[in-house]
């Protein structure tokens, strides 16, 4: 195998591909990177749960097929000129990187035992804008659960009904729903849970300013993203999930608006008493025109207030800060809607007109003397 290649090109293509790479596995092979030179490069990843396969534009000269070490190839290249990057492997797989003045010998290993990736054909394919699915992604995945007693809520659950996608996800504590119209959507339904560390992957290499497709491809097991140069393949969650719009309160006490980002600075600086073992509640009181919030820990106590835009009266409820705030940052707008129902209910977050998010946090029972 032969080729030649930009360095930062090259370094992309590793960084993409080993974040499905095997950090440490009893199969050796699998915290290796699979490189195929045939037309183009071609960098894959794969640890049986999710596959990564992307490819870079390369100056073939021999085709051919190996394994090298995801960590080191990294450490290599990141550490190289920034110049082209010459690559050669002999028939004893020993391979030479050159680049400037700078050259590696190592040792590759056979790509014979390196494991295929599923191939995955469905009978439709979902297409949506990259900027559209990232920030679906963005503003849901965050509430994944990393329960393992209930694995369908350690994913996102995709559901396309009538031209509109859904994104929802669930942990037991807090409820986030992303809607978008689709610009062309399938004809049929859909009804899907992705693993929530696969979305991850996706999110970090999708562009948040692009307008190109991308491709899904849900199978009976598994699912394929198609993303430019990037083919990502992983397995889907089987189970019941939740029916999530049965846990929305049909009816509110309260309904109130205040401007986000003030929201979520008073809850900051309110929550910098809570710490990994001081994890005591914020304790928000609705007083006509004003959300006033305390935290009580042991090492002190803290207030601060938010102006709010409607009135709620006589209402103390008590939550967890970092799922409040977690949901007030997903929230793109300026101005957010809050409704309650009461101290034992959940607080409800969705925009002032439409209904591209809902989120739902689940409150804590506050104790009587704090």
């Amino acid at each position: 195998m032969k080729f030649s290649c930009e360095k930062s090109a090259f370094l992309d293509a590793i960084s993409i591909s080993s974040r499905a790479v095997s950090n440490k596995s009893t199969i050796a092979i699998l915290e290796g990177l699979r490189l195929t030179a045939s037309d183009t490069l071609t960098l894959a990843g794969y640890d049986l749960s999710m596959g990564i396969r992307t490819t870079v534009d390369a100056d073939v000269i021999e085709p051919g097929e190996i394994v090298l070490s995801a960590k080191l190839l990294g450490d290599i290249v990141r550490k190289l000129p920034d110049d082209v990057i010459y690559f050669e492997t002999d028939e004893k797989l020993l391979t030479t990187i050159k680049c400037g003045r700078s050259v590696f010998n190592l040792v590759a290993t056979a790509s014979d035992d390196f494991p295929a990736m599923p191939e995955v054909s469905g009978e439709e394919t979902l297409s949506l804008p990259e900027k559209m699915l990232k920030s679906m992604i963005n503003q849901t995945v965050f509430a994944v659960s990393d329960n393992m007693a209930k694995p369908i809520h350690t994913g996102c659950l995709f559901e396309l009904t009538g031209g509109k996608l859904t994104v929802v996800a669930v942990d037991g504590f807090r409820l986030s729903i992303r809607r978008e119209t689709l610009p062309e959507p399938p004809e049929s339904d859909m009804r899907f849970v992705v693993p929530g560390g696969a979305l991850r992957e996706i999110e970090r290499i999708l562009h948040e300013d692009s307008d190109a497709l991308i491709e899904i491809c849900p199978g009976e097991k598994h699912i394929l993203f198609a993303l430019g140069k990037t083919t990502l393949v992983c397995r889907l969650i089987d189970g019941e999930f939740l029916n999530y719009n049965a846990a929305i309160p049909d009816s509110f006490t309260y309904t109130v608006t205040a401007n986000t980002r003030e929201l979520i600075t008073c809850l900051e600086r309110v929550s910098l008493l809570v710490t990994e073992k001081l994890k005591n509640p914020v304790r928000i009181t609705f007083d006509g025109s004003l959300m006033k919030m305390t935290c009580i820990t042991a090492v002190g106590k803290s207030y601060d207030e938010c102006p709010i835009a409607g009135t709620a009266q006589d209402l103390e409820i008590g939550f967890n800060s970092r799922y409040l705030l977690e949901a007030l940052r997903a929230c793109p707008d300026d101005t957010v809607c809050m409704s309650l129902k009461g101290a034992l209910n959940p607080i409800v977050f969705t925009p002032s007109e439409g209904d591209r998010y809902t989120y739902l946090v689940l409150p804590v029972r506050l104790k009587a003397d704090a």
